[in-house]
């Protein structure tokens, strides 16, 4: 994957720089919270509880955890694909350390470390999650953020209408559609409304389903914020190499 020029970014829906202020930065194309699945239909893959030693235990990694005066509950591992677990592999990417990078054909993100290294994260996708491509920077980032939907998704929702910017959004929880952390991605200091963010909606990751950005774990996004800083450049990519 070539790190030189930056080819253009591809958003069915990016919207103008006279556009984008900062009420912007609170939308999003992420949608509500929908049921849960259906455990009886669910695969159970046991892993092992163990994993690279800089990490720790999987029960450690996600158990329940108080943040910011939220509880959030533990990820029931055993039922999740191990492969969509945090953990450290051999680099794909051949991005430069500290590249975030975001594979939506494997619904992996990579964080490139030094060495020929990445932290590999599961990640889920949504419609959104298909609709943008290319190379940006993450902007802005936020704990505990307010979802605010766009007005084309309140024009099909018309529920949605009590969480628009009019009205403030919808406040910051435990079923908030950002979860627990935010990452804004932005090109040319203009916001392409697509998010990596935090979802307790486990049994989606490794998914593609019907709306949202890219979903990861709660757990996961809050080690992955914790882990990159302000303009931290971002590859998002259909396959290794495309970009």
């Amino acid at each position: 994957m070539s790190s030189n020029s930056s080819p253009p970014i591809t958003r069915r829906s990016l919207l103008t720089a006279s556009a984008v202020g900062f009420a912007s930065i609170a939308l999003s194309a992420c949608t509500t919270i929908r049921s849960g699945p259906n455990l009886a239909e669910t695969k159970e893959i046991v892993p092992p509880v163990s994993v690279d030693p800089a990490f720790g235990s999987y029960a450690m990694m996600y158990a329940a955890v108080e943040d910011e005066g939220y509880q959030l509950p533990a990820i029931p591992i055993e039922k999740m694909n191990k492969k969509y677990l945090r953990q450290i592999v051999r680099d794909p990417t051949g991005e430069r350390p500290g590249t975030v990078v975001v594979d939506t054909s494997s619904h992996f993100l990579y964080l490139v470390r030094e060495g020929g290294e990445a932290i590999r994260y599961g990640v889920g996708l949504g419609r959104a999650g298909f609709e943008w491509s290319g190379r940006a920077v993450i902007q802005w980032k936020k704990k505990w953020p307010k979802w605010t939907p766009p007005d084309d998704m309140i024009r099909r929702q018309p529920e949605l209408e009590k969480y628009s910017v009019r009205n403030g959004g919808m406040a910051p929880g435990l079923t908030n559609p950002l979860g627990a952390r935010a990452l804004y991605i932005f090109q040319n200091n203009e916001d392409t409304l697509y998010r990596v963010h935090g979802s307790p909606e486990w049994w989606t990751i490794g998914k593609s389903v019907s709306s949202g950005c890219v979903r990861m774990l709660n757990q996961d996004v809050m080690d992955l914020y914790e882990r990159v800083p302000g303009k931290t450049p971002i590859v998002v990519t259909s396959g290794i190499g495309v970009v």
